[in-house]
């Protein structure tokens, strides 16, 4: 269920006591094979070689090609290899490769990159300067870092990883399969609507009632079996209509409520002004909880023993370090790792490439890419299927982990285009079904 993703000094712990030259003769064969796959109809392509050892593959590539009736040519090519710059590579690159990324990005032609596109940080998927747009990478042994995790991964175009004859090396970083879904309890003959997993939803003040709706019906489709919701007084009649199958408390009463869930999930529309009371809850519940959206605002940190789940979007967790969005965007394993420092917790970043850490944990990274996602609510859907796993006594960043994996499958379930949250809710059952 957890595949590596390697760093380039763990690659280069896995290439020792190899020989160079064989791996190198077996990356560029890789390479050449993938061009010749992909592309059946090109006859003509481009290098850009740097003097390292991905120069050397792309080299290797090279000759390959041209043994298959390839010609290299500089201008004009079918296809452009860039071999520039390997997986050691930090900083932003010199001034002459600078211009070389330039010339590979306005060729018109399709990039195959050999291992990462050159310019992307291995490591971390930090882009500092220039940096190859790639169509395919093919990447050697095991995905990079700097493949999975943004502004990388929207460079690497589609990535194939080659066999080069190497032994499994222990990451940090790991990334997540479908088959985390399997620690999810299905419902036992002998459990009843509690045992099965119980879930509070403090939020839905009027005017967001559609968030907590949202959340509550994502936690009942991912199988817990009672849903209460904690709401503004305004708001309930509304809410009663939105959602039948939940239970309806005055918000005054989340505290009362909370005796009876065994998850909680704070700050689907619970609107800004309700610090004291997420700060309550928190701090008077050994319940485990998720936090999201409003419950967010101005989150000061909190000393809890209970299964603790932050799930920030990028302009969220900006404000919770006092940055940038952009700086978020552009260093999202720094920006997670002082999350987690900071807050003590689980902490899941939303994104393309959803990012889970923990404290003394390596981070998880869920990919698989889903852009419909990009739409109003689906931020909602994914709290109320961590809470339900959460009430399911699955641990933190497993339950967030496998609730990010449930989410993308049901969300690759519905419409690539038009996609609402209410699809992904409905998907749901079917996906978790399959597991």
């Amino acid at each position: 269920m957890l595949a590596p993703l390697y760093t380039s000094e763990e690659m280069k712990a896995a290439e020792a006591g190899h020989d160079v030259f064989a791996l190198m003769e077996r990356a560029g064969l890789a390479v050449a094979e993938e061009a010749l796959r992909r592309f059946p109809r090109a006859r003509t392509f481009a290098l850009h070689a740097g003097k390292g050892a991905n120069g050397g593959d792309g080299t290797i590539a090279a000759r390959f090609l041209e043994e298959r009736g390839w010609r290299q040519v500089g201008d004009g090519a079918e296809l452009v290899i860039d071999a520039l710059l390997g997986t050691g590579i930090h900083g932003p690159p010199r001034e002459d490769i600078a211009a070389a990324i330039a010339r590979i990005n306005d060729s018109g032609a399709p990039v195959l990159a050999v291992d990462i596109p050159s310019g992307v940080n291995a490591s971390t998927g930090e882009v500092e300067g220039a940096a190859v747009r790639a169509e395919v990478t093919v990447t050697m042994h095991g995905p990079k870092v700097g493949l999975a995790v943004g502004p990388g991964c929207f460079l690497a175009g589609d990535v194939v990883v080659a066999d080069i004859g190497l032994e499994p090396h222990e990451t940090k970083y790991r990334f997540v399969t479908r088959d985390i879904l399997r620690l999810v309890p299905r419902k036992r003959a002998q459990d009843n609507k509690y045992t099965a997993g119980s879930v509070l939803v403090v939020g839905g003040a009027r005017g967001t009632t559609g968030a907590a709706t949202l959340a509550a019906r994502a936690a009942f489709r991912a199988d817990a079996g009672y849903v209460a919701i904690a709401a503004p007084a305004d708001a309930l009649q509304t809410l009663e209509t939105l959602v039948v199958e939940a239970v309806k408390r005055p918000l005054e009463n989340a505290l009362d409520a909370a005796q009876r869930a065994s998850a909680l999930a704070l700050g689907p529309g619970l609107g800004r002004e309700q610090k004291q009371l997420v700060r309550r809850l928190l701090d008077e519940t050994d319940l485990p909880a998720v936090v999201d959206a409003d419950a967010l605002f101005e989150l000061e940190p909190f000393e809890r023993a209970a299964p603790t789940v932050l799930t920030p979007h990028s302009g969220e967790l900006a404000r919770l370090l006092g940055e940038e969005s952009t700086w978020v965007d552009a260093h999202r394993l720094e920006a997670l790792r002082r999350a987690v420092d900071r807050f003590g917790c689980v902490v899941l970043l939303k994104g393309a490439d959803t990012l889970i850490g923990a404290p003394g944990e390596g981070v998880l990274v869920v990919g698989d890419n889903v852009p419909a996602l990009a739409t109003a609510g689906t931020g909602d859907v994914l709290t109320g299927i961590v809470a339900a796993f959460l009430a399911k006594g699955i641990g933190a960043q497993e339950a967030a982990a496998a609730a990010a994996v449930a989410h993308r499958l049901a969300a690759a379930a519905g419409p690539a285009r038009g996609l609402i949250a209410s699809d992904v809710i409905d998907a749901l059952p079917g996906c978790l079904a399959q597991s």
